[in-house]
């Protein structure tokens, strides 16, 4: 099967800046490109034997990845209630109780960040809001669950001092609700996979908690079939993984080849929020045992869980935010002696950053991540923001970056993570840290597993305006025009 496309053009200078190109796809791989020139447009002969698309010169780069999403949650969250924004404890009560005069059963929210609030939250807020149903509202960076008192006593938290959950109480709630039937929640999950593929997505790496393997398989049986998914593994089904021979990169039979399995997820510290990133520093105005925030797992059984995963063939993939937390998986990285990923890598020691080359380990980063914590690190990371999300530093010591979004904490649209590495900034305030901003084309390729080039797959995203030259808002807006993921077409507006 051979599709053609013509009167592409590739971004940028690099000698070619204007250039039209024709790319011939054979079986979904990138048999050749044709290079016309920059005069005009041109119309070739059809092949009979395949199809031609006319670009009408817009843009032509690799087909995106999102490298760290929580995809079943972010297809919910799409349709619960939103809590971005917020300023108060007090907005979220009133968000609550005009939601409950049109839902009836279980409400479950998503989107507040309380760090810098005045007042915090508690039960009692919420129980003058909605008493009648259980109220679970997700912070921002999903490490803490805000719940109303029906809610406590249905969970067993009867007499909790302010209805605040975090960490391993916050993640049993969030792996357990189940407020959509497994039909309605495909369905979701259908409609999300259809969003992602229309802002040139063709593939994510899915964090979703649980065993996730039938659900995909499942899912890509019954026609999802726009991206191609990398599913991991936590410690509780680490064994089961194991027993069952899955090694990172298979492909899992019956699924067209776009199931694979992918890492060993582990955990090790909070988040900035929620102050229980684990850090060097104690937090301004905490004492006691987490005055430096959680670390959730001790170092002896993160290298043996890390030991034991990599020596299956399963590549491990650390979450470590705080500077000390992301130390701690540095030193276990190297203790075991294996390659993976730390996921987040926001606040680093600058000792630690060539370590990262060093050890062969990427920095799995969210750069939009740092556009919602800026404010709350300039607070709780006083004096230390220069190392936070040190994007370019880390690549100047040739650490490679594979960005991604953490949706539902941040959207799922690469281009929001690609405008906040570039520039810094998403409204009119400065760049923060504008010396660790990164060119276009480094944000890009961070965002890409493929390359426009002769023999690769032909996973592509058609733009209509130039991202290496694209303001702020233009990336953050980007008009795609088409997906292609080996070849085959998964979103169109041409």
């Amino acid at each position: 099967m051979q599709l053609t496309l013509t009167n592409a053009r590739i971004p940028g200078e690099r000698g070619l800046m204007g250039s039209l190109i024709n790319v011939i796809i054979t079986d979904g791989i990138i048999s050749d490109i044709e290079f016309v020139g920059a005069t005009g447009a041109i119309t070739l002969e059809p092949d009979l034997s395949g199809e031609t698309i006319d670009l009408g010169g817009r843009f032509l780069i690799p087909g995106l990845w999102d490298a760290h999403t929580h995809f079943t949650s972010w297809s919910m969250m799409r349709k619960r209630l939103n809590l971005e924004g917020v300023e108060s404890a007090r907005e979220v009560a009133q968000r609550v109780k005009e939601r409950r005069t049109t839902q009836t059963g279980t409400m479950v929210g998503f989107g507040w960040r309380g760090s810098l609030w005045e007042e915090a939250p508690h039960f009692s807020i919420l129980d003058d809001a909605c008493s009648d149903v259980e109220v679970y509202l997700f912070s921002g960076d999903g490490h803490s669950v805000w719940l109303n008192s029906l809610a406590l006593e249905a969970r067993g938290h009867a007499g909790h001092p302010n209805g605040l959950l975090v960490e391993d109480d916050c993640f049993a709630i969030w792996s357990s609700l189940g407020d959509l039937s497994p039909e309605e929640l495909d369905k979701t999950v259908l409609e999300a996979a259809q969003a992602a593929a229309s802002r040139g997505v063709v593939g994510i790496v899915d964090f979703e908690m649980g065993w996730i393997l039938p659900d995909w398989r499942r899912r890509i049986g019954n026609g999802n079939d726009y991206l191609q998914v990398q599913f991991n593994v936590y410690t509780e089904h680490l064994e089961r993984a194991i027993e069952t021979g899955l090694r990172t990169g298979d492909i899992i039979a019956s699924t067209e080849g776009l199931l694979r399995m992918g890492n060993f997820k582990v955990i090790s510290d909070g988040s900035l929020n929620t102050r229980t990133a684990f850090c060097h520093d104690p937090y301004p105005g905490l004492t006691g045992k987490h005055a430096r925030g959680m670390l959730n797992v001790p170092y002896d059984q993160l290298v043996s869980l890390m030991g034991r995963a990599s020596s299956s063939g399963i590549t491990p993939s650390i979450h470590a935010i705080g500077d000390d937390a992301n130390t701690f998986a540095l030193n276990a990285f190297e203790e075991v002696g294996c390659e993976g990923t730390i996921e987040h890598a926001q606040l680093l020691a600058w000792e630690d950053i060539q370590r990262f080359a060093d050890l062969g380990v990427i920095a799995s980063v969210q750069p939009e991540h740092a556009m919602d914590d800026r404010d709350a690190a300039d607070v709780l990371w006083a004096g230390r923001t220069d190392r936070c999300f040190p994007f370019a530093s880390l690549l100047d010591a040739g650490v490679q970056l594979a960005m991604g979004s953490d949706a539902p904490v941040a959207p799922l649209d690469p281009w929001l993570a690609i405008a906040s590495a570039v520039e810094r900034t998403r409204d009119e305030r400065a760049p923060w840290h504008p010396e660790q901003r990164i060119e276009p084309q480094a944000a890009l390729d961070a965002s890409a597993r493929t390359r426009l080039a002769v023999g690769q797959r032909a996973d592509l995203c058609v733009v209509d305006i130039d991202p290496l030259y694209a303001s702020v808002e233009e990336l953050r807006s980007m008009p795609v025009s088409a997906t292609f993921m080996g070849g085959r077409v998964t979103y169109s507006s041409l």
